[in-house]
């Protein structure tokens, strides 16, 4: 059953959805994704957000763009935690879809990632759900253990080349 909803207003999201879905694939968490216009077919998102508790859902990640409402509407109906992702657009870069998903009224909070942040989507989806899966919490830390040697590597790599040698071959 999944644990994670993934949804977006359209697909010209998806490059950025789809690190959401990779990342939980890496952390072995259960997601389903799907696409769905907040603006363009509302009972279909209403059913969505009203049907996600029963479906099994704990955390839905939402993302959107410009006035950006997917999120804050599936926390205004979805009981549990929602993590908004802003969307780059070529008007505003996502600045517009930033503001509109941080600023939320009173009582209907969005958990909000930086813009195009899909896979830290996915990280603070699954530590919100590491909190009662022990597997989980396990597997988040060896993913961190993952980067810290990733970034000692590539220190020792610039120490043994010089700047000039390492960029020559980034």
């Amino acid at each position: 059953m999944a644990k994670v909803g993934i949804v977006m207003g359209s697909d010209s999201d998806m490059k950025v959805m789809s690190k959401a879905a990779d990342m939980l694939e890496k952390l072995g968490v259960d997601y389903e994704m799907t696409i769905i216009s907040a603006h363009r077919e509302p009972d279909v998102f209403y059913d969505y957000a009203k049907s996600a508790e029963e479906k099994g859902f704990k955390v839905i990640i939402a993302g959107a763009g410009m006035a950006a409402h997917l999120p804050g509407m599936c926390a205004a109906i979805f009981p549990m935690p929602v993590i908004g992702i802003p969307m780059s657009s070529k008007n505003l870069e996502g600045v517009d879809a930033l503001y509109s998903i941080v600023q939320m009224p009173p009582g209907i909070p969005v958990a909000t990632v930086a813009i195009d942040g899909g896979a830290n989507a996915a990280i603070l989806a699954a530590k919100i759900l590491s909190t009662s899966d022990k597997e989980l919490l396990e597997r988040l830390k060896a993913y961190t253990q993952e980067m810290k040697e990733t970034v000692q590597a590539k220190a020792e790599k610039l120490e043994k080349l010089g700047h000039k040698e390492y960029l020559k071959q980034m």
